[in-house]
């Protein structure tokens, strides 16, 4: 399925118009954009987040918090810092990254203890199908932890299968729409799954989360982004409807 333009928050990433500075062009100057979503993944860390000098997050973005939806962002290479919010003199993580016009992005920090990351991902929502029945679903894994962990998407009695470090994210699977079971183990301190319901043509980022071994709130468990439903029409999807669950 293709995407014949982005809407984010209401605005197409590839039409976004703005008058040029000199007064003697009358032609409007078309600024290139693309969509990021931000999401703290850190059980530790209340984070804000720069990217290249602009404040994405006016607020600390506290644990499994988001920026409640995409922003529109310029694209070209930017560099994305995270902060502890509480001291903003060096930053925790940081790195440089290619955002292309007119994509969507996901950046996830993720980590604890003061070893922190950014993954940034790119949301090819455009190369997903959009097929009647079926959803789509990949997964971050943000469990900080040394060891490999077995995680596996059951649908209907038909499961896939995979190994994952600290840090690894899938791309999107094509499953059923309906009940999805997610498991995600290590043989040891890592043990949890969760079902859940994904609607037909729905886009879907499941978060392995938690601190392996704590019984508190960060400890290890299963949410999932909704970022919304490919429309099999007019070819887009509708981000509007992005969700993250508890």
């Amino acid at each position: 399925m293709r995407m014949m333009g982005l809407a984010i928050g209401g605005l197409l990433l590839t039409g976004v118009l703005f008058s040029a500075c000199d007064k003697d062009d009358d032609d409007p100057v078309e600024i290139k954009a693309s969509g990021l979503l931000a999401a703290n993944l850190a059980p530790d860390l209340a984070a804000g987040m720069f990217l290249s000098g602009n404040n994405l997050t006016p607020g600390p973005l506290y644990y499994t918090n988001y920026t409640g939806g995409y922003l529109a962002i310029y694209s070209g290479n930017r560099t994305l810092s995270t902060f502890d919010y509480s001291n903003t003199a060096n930053p925790v993580a940081s790195g440089n990254f290619d955002f292309k016009d007119g994509q969507y992005y996901s950046a996830f920090v993720l980590g604890a203890n003061d070893n922190y990351r950014n993954v940034i991902v790119q949301d090819n929502f455009d190369s997903l199908p959009g097929a009647s029945g079926k959803a789509y679903i990949r997964y971050v894994n943000a469990i900080p932890d040394s060891s490999t962990a077995m995680i596996s998407i059951a649908d209907n009695g038909e499961s896939m299968n995979s190994n994952a470090g600290f840090a690894a994210v899938s791309d999107f699977s094509e499953v059923n729409a309906g009940d999805v079971t997610i498991s995600v183990k290590n043989g040891g301190n890592i043990d949890t799954d969760r079902t859940i319901n994904l609607d037909e043509r729905g886009a879907y980022t499941v978060l392995l989360l938690g601190m392996p071994g704590s019984t508190n709130a960060d400890s290890v468990q299963i949410r999932y982004i909704y970022h919304g439903m490919l429309d099999e029409q007019t070819d887009k999807i509708e981000t509007a409807q992005y969700k993250i669950s508890s």
